[in-house]
């Protein structure tokens, strides 16, 4: 379609008839009782004239209506049909929704659901392409009625400060699914002023072309990015679950048909001599023929085979890790200083690692200082972030899709919860919903925990139960300086979404380890052997677990097994010693229900031959399901200790 910045109107025209022809197909299918949901595009077509104005190198995050766009940017009817029936040749091998698919190829990024949820792995994008010096930019499209999310003012107000090479597409049809927006959008409340967006026709095809050639233009040539506020038609029902004649009048159906922009545009090319009556029907026929030839050999395809489905959570790894290419001096004889000392040697050793979070540059280097020293010797590749754990976890997605590798810092893990959406919905799925197209390095570490006076509800959770509860997040919670630092050299070199958890109260204890040291996922450590009783632990409570089993050294045989990494877990290594023992205590901090402590022991338990190993019931020492108060007296209260530890290990050997 594009020659230089000439538009090829015939071009363009077939490319929308296309789009409006797979449309109705697919809506007859869903008629006829042939698959299984249809997310119309009708009013949107327009938007296709915008990748006139992108090469070949701009990335695209989109939402689920724009066929149009994802069209014209090359997919074509055949890869538009598998999408549809989700035969096993489509992009995602039947994974993912229509309009969901993975198109590496053609720079889009995966859409998901969730609305709003692409603007921040854009700008991380777009934070990327900037670094990179590269003369790309980045198209994020979103509807209406997702500008009420906070994810996007988050990644407008991050893209305004950098002066990020985005511009974002609001497609204002005047509905989210049956609400009308008119009274709710940002742009009519005032919220934002006209300097921060452009408003344009989008029914009229022409208006999309100069307008968006305008603001990618100017966004190319640095200045920063641009909004353009669209307004167009939904001319349909939301999906085929919707009908929109519940809340629309037929007054007003009537009247978007009459600004249909397909339409508008054949007719506008008929005015200008460029096309005849006869010529449209001759396209809109080898639209339709098209789409149908499509539609038939898409029908004949196989669908994905079951077992396919749990396969690419996760890409190839060593569970023996990666040896370190350096020492740990004594400066790195804690887990605060082996992470330090590791992340400035990723900083010097990966030239494409960046470090963000919140107070990360000097002079603090962090909260707990675990990166003091680091933005003075790479200034630009350590940066502060916003107070916004969501902007944090989501430009790390759109960083690593750019070839970046972001080891990001939350401060306390308890503040996760604002990030949830974009670690759930994006970090995690990506290498899965893209069938392997697209992978997510990146790595994200917090404090974890509590034993620390002071630190109340909100800076003393663990909720490993939640992380763990992820599909496609590695979880570790090291205990030593060299397992730290171990993992996190691996995840460096490994491609998928890491999070470590690094327990506060035993943070700064002092060790004595080799200098050299490798630590992969999947692989626990064996803290001590015994013969008596099993006894699986993690984080700050294997301080705990020690001072029980030295306390009964000579009466109890006690084997400790440190888990380190619980997702992948070694389950292999616990079933072992439970093998030996007969007897299982899994000590854990994070509330009783749910936990990952008996996510262990309900895998130990789930098959006869491991059952009938056991001796005695296994034993759950966890926090009771609760919240941790401020008072230190109360917060020790509610956590495990050795009083409750020696209490188990009574009860397992009854």
């Amino acid at each position: 379609m594009l020659i230089g910045f000439h538009i090829d109107n015939s071009r363009l025209l077939r490319d929308i008839l296309l789009v409006r022809a797979g449309d109705l197909r697919e809506e007859r299918l869903l008629r006829q009782g042939r698959g299984w949901i249809h997310i119309p595009a009708q009013g949107h077509e327009a938007l296709a004239a915008l990748t006139a104005s992108l090469t070949p190198e701009d990335l695209l995050f989109l939402y689920y209506r724009d066929r149009a766009l994802v069209q014209a940017r090359g997919l074509t009817p055949l890869e538009m049909a598998r999408e549809q029936l989700a035969t096993a040749r489509s992009s995602t091998g039947g994974r993912a929704m229509p309009v969901h698919g993975t198109w590496r190829r053609l720079g889009i990024f995966p859409p998901v659901t969730p609305t709003a949820s692409q603007c921040l792995p854009a700008i991380g994008a777009a934070w990327g392409i900037k670094l990179g010096g590269t003369p790309r930019v980045v198209l994020c499209t979103v509807g209406d009625a997702a500008t009420r999310q906070g994810e996007f003012y988050e990644a407008l107000a991050q893209a305004v400060q950098d002066r990020l090479p985005i511009v974002f597409v609001v497609e204002d049809n005047g509905y989210g699914i049956s609400t009308p927006t008119r009274g709710q959008l940002p742009f009519r409340l005032g919220i934002f002023g006209e300097s921060i967006y452009r408003r344009i026709d989008g029914r009229d095809v022409a208006t999309v072309l100069e307008e968006g050639r305008a603001a990618i233009t100017a966004v190319r040539r640095g200045e920063g990015p641009a909004v353009l506020w669209v307004e167009l038609d939904r001319l349909t029902s939301h999906t085929n679950s919707d009908d929109h004649r519940l809340y629309r009048t037929a007054e007003e159906i009537s009247e978007m048909r009459e600004r249909d922009p397909v339409e508008r545009y054949a007719q506008s090319l008929i005015a200008r001599g460029e096309l005849t009556s006869g010529g449209l029907e001759a396209m809109r026929a080898e639209a339709a023929a098209e789409v149908d030839a499509a539609f038939l050999i898409a029908e004949s395809e196989p669908a994905p085979a079951p077992d396919s489905a749990a396969t690419g959570l996760f890409g190839t790894y060593n569970p023996e890790g990666l040896l370190l290419p350096f020492e740990l001096d004594e400066s790195a004889n804690t887990m605060a200083g082996a992470l330090n000392a590791t992340l400035g040697e990723a900083m010097k050793r990966i030239p494409h690692a960046l470090i963000f979070g919140e107070d990360v540059e000097d002079p603090k280097g962090g909260v707990f200082g675990f990166t003091r020293g680091l933005s003075s010797q790479y200034p630009g590749r350590v940066v502060n972030s916003p107070l916004a754990e969501a902007t944090i976890v989501g430009m790390a997605v759109g960083l690593a899709a750019t070839g970046f590798r972001p080891v990001f810092e939350l401060q306390f893990i308890d503040f996760m919860a604002s990030a949830f959406n974009q670690l759930l919905t994006q970090a995690a799925t990506l290498r899965w919903r893209s069938n392997g197209d697209w992978t997510c390095p990146a790595i994200f570490y917090a404090p974890y925990g509590a034993y620390l006076p002071a630190g109340s509800t909100w800076h003393s959770q663990s909720n490993e139960g939640l992380w763990t509860h992820i599909p496609g997040l590695r979880v570790a919670v090291p205990s030593t300086p060299g397992d730290l630092a171990g993992l996190l050299w691996t995840a460096l070199h490994e491609a998928d979404p890491t999070l470590l958890l690094i327990p506060k109260h035993i943070m700064r204890v002092r060790h004595e380890q080799a200098v050299r040291y490798s630590r992969g996922f999947g692989r626990a450590r064996l803290v001590q052997t015994g013969a008596d009783v099993t006894v699986v632990s993690w984080g700050n409570c294997l301080e705990i677990v020690q001072q029980a089993a030295d306390e009964r050294a000579g009466r109890l045989s006690v084997e400790i097994i440190d888990l380190v990494s619980l997702v992948p877990c070694d389950w292999a290594t616990i079933e072992a010693s439970i093998e030996k023992t007969g007897r299982l205590v899994v000590v854990s901090e994070d509330t009783r229900t749910s936990s990952f402590g008996q996510a262990i022991i309900a895998e130990m338990v789930g098959s006869q031959q491991r059952f009938n190993r056991f001796l005695s019931p296994p034993l759950l020492v966890a926090r009771e399901d609760g919240h941790i108060p401020f008072n230190p007296v109360l917060e020790y209260a509610v956590l495990p200790d050795v009083a409750k530890m020696h209490a188990a290990l009574t009860e397992v050997m009854r």
